[in-house]
């Protein structure tokens, strides 16, 4: 099954369900994924889409952005285009490109560096800290934080998907989420002692939700 939205068309696949409801996503740029009864018919199915027409084509136009993002290799603010060439051993840089052997590689690339900058930058930030405790660093990818300071067991941690930003970003975070020692909440008082380590927090605020 296909439909046109605004001259673009798009495959529809049709997923049966014990639902009460409706629900429709984009698997990809092309393919819309709807999610219903064995009692709806497919004539019923594309009249809903086009009735949706312009919450679909707000969907797709975020999903073409996820898409050429993930083209790309991100890396402290900067995309690199992928070059898989089937025989390095190593990954490197060259000009605006990262050569790696496959994906598999590059991820694993990815997740090393992850622990090798994110450590650099907490071992240069933390000494500027007084009357912090000793605390154990984790990394893992999140979808709604960015850092999570965990004073019950003392572990700060943080999201992966910092090493795709600008470094000033990740020490953004890092400071924050040890400012959650002086102050557990988001008061005044933790905001002040924010600015003092990073006067234009406000600024990486916005940049991290862009």
């Amino acid at each position: 099954m296909q439909v046109c939205l605004n001259n673009k068309t798009f495959d529809v696949e049709i997923i049966r369900k014990p639902n009460k409801n409706i629900y429709m996503r984009f698997k990809d740029s092309h393919t819309i994924t709807v999610s219903c009864s064995r009692l709806v018919s497919e004539r019923e199915i594309e009249k809903i889409l086009y009735k949706n027409e312009d919450s679909l084509l707000k969907m797709v136009e975020k999903k073409e952005n996820e898409e050429k993002k993930e083209a790309f290799f991100w890396y402290l603010g900067k995309p690199y285009t992928k070059v898989f060439d089937g025989i390095s051993k190593n990954v490197f840089f060259e000009s605006d490109c990262i050569i790696a052997k496959d994906e598999k590689t590059l991820e694993k690339f990815f997740q090393k560096e992850c622990i090798r900058v994110f450590k650099s930058e907490v071992e240069r930030i933390t000494p500027y800290f007084k009357n912090i405790p000793k605390f154990s660093l984790k990394i893992r990818k999140m979808k709604t934080r960015w850092g999570v300071n965990n004073r019950g067991n003392n572990t700060i941690t943080l999201n992966s998907e910092l090493l795709k930003k600008d470094l000033d970003l990740l020490d953004y975070v890092i400071i924050h989420e040890l400012c959650h020692f002086y102050e557990a909440n988001h008061s005044s008082r933790f905001w002040d002692h924010v600015s003092e380590y990073y006067p234009k927090y406000k600024e990486a605020r916005r940049r991290l939700r862009g």
